[in-house]
C-alpha cells in the first residue's frame, strides 16, 4: 500500500517510517508532512492509498483534512496521544488508531484491519469519531462587548485573566477579552486538550514547545507562560502524559 504519513512532531513520524520497515506488511511511505494544507496537496499529488493521520495537527485538525478531500479513496489509521475523550469517540466508532509513541504490535494489527475494512464502512466509522469528538471541543463562543464570537478550541493558543477579564490569544494572531474569569472556561478547556498551568493561564497543550525546569512553558510562537509551584504537579503529569 502506498502511505502518506502526516503527524506535527518529526520523531514520531521518523520513529514510524522506522517500524514500517520491520512490519510484515508492505508499504511504501510517499510522503510526510505536518499540517492540514500540506497534507491536502500531498494527498492529490500522492494518491496514497493509506493515511497514518494525527488527530492534532499545526493548522488545524484530522477531521479538517478529510472534509477538505472529501474521504477520498484512501484508508485511515488514526494517530493520537493519549487525551480520554478521544480515545472514548475512537473506540465508540470502532476505527482503528495508533496511540503515541507508536508500538508495533499495535501497528502490525491496525494494518491489517484497515487492509480489509470496506471504504463504505470506514467513512461511516469516521462520522461516529468525528460526531463524538467535535461535538463539545472543537468550538467556543465568546460573548463580547458588541457581538458573540465564534473561534475554533484547535486556533486558541492560551487565555490569560487579569482582574475579572479574560483573554483569547489565537494562533492567527486574533485577540478576544471577555468580562468573565477564567474559571467560567475552565472545565470546557480541560476537556479539549487544555490545561491550567498558572492561575491567570490556560494553555493549549498543542502550542507547547518546550518546558523548562524553572518553571516556565515556552510556546511554538515564542511566547513564555509561568507554571506556579503549586500547580506544577499537575501540570506535568498533564503534559507528560500527552506523549505517551
Amino acid at each position: 500500500m502506498k502511505a502518506l504519513v502526516v503527524e506535527d512532531k518529526e520523531y514520531i513520524r521518523k520513529g514510524l517510517l522506522n517500524l514500517l520497515e520491520l512490519v510484515e506488511f508492505e508499504v511504501q511511505v510517499v510522503g510526510e508532512c505536518e499540517s492540514v494544507n500540506e497534507a491536502i496537496i500531498l494527498a492529490k499529488a500522492c494518491k496514497p492509498e493509506l493515511i497514518f493521520l494525527d488527530i492534532n495537527l499545526t493548522d488545524g485538525n484530522a477531521f479538517d483534512f478529510l472534509e477538505q478531500t472529501e474521504y477520498s479513496d484512501f484508508k485511515v489509521i488514526f494517530i493520537t496521544a493519549y487525551e480520554e475523550y478521544a480515545l472514548k469517540a475512537l473506540k465508540m466508532g470502532a476505527v482503528d488508531y495508533l496511540l503515541k509513541p507508536v508500538d508495533i504490535e499495535e501497528l502490525q494489527t491496525a494494518l491489517e484491519k484497515v487492509s480489509a475494512l470496506p471504504l463504505s464502512t470506514q467513512k461511516q466509522q469516521i462520522n461516529v469519531v468525528k460526531k463524538a469528538i467535535t461535538q463539545d471541543t472543537s468550538q467556543l463562543i465568546l460573548s463580547l462587548q458588541d457581538s458573540f464570537q465564534v473561534i475554533e478550541l484547535h486556533n486558541l493558543m492560551y487565555c490569560e485573566s487579569d482582574k475579572g477579564y479574560t483573554t483569547f490569544y489565537c494562533a492567527d494572531g486574533q485577540k478576544y477579552v471577555v468580562s468573565k474569569t477564567l474559571k467560567e472556561f475552565e472545565e470546557r478547556l480541560t476537556k479539549a486538550n487544555f490545561t491550567r498551568p498558572h492561575q491567570s493561564y490556560i494553555v493549549n497543550l498543542k502550542f507547547i514547545n518546550k518546558y523548562d525546569k524553572s518553571g516556565v512553558i515556552h510556546l511554538k510562537n515564542g511566547h513564555k507562560i509561568p507554571v506556579s509551584s503549586r500547580r506544577k504537579e499537575a501540570f506535568l503529569s498533564t503534559f507528560l502524559n500527552k506523549y505517551k
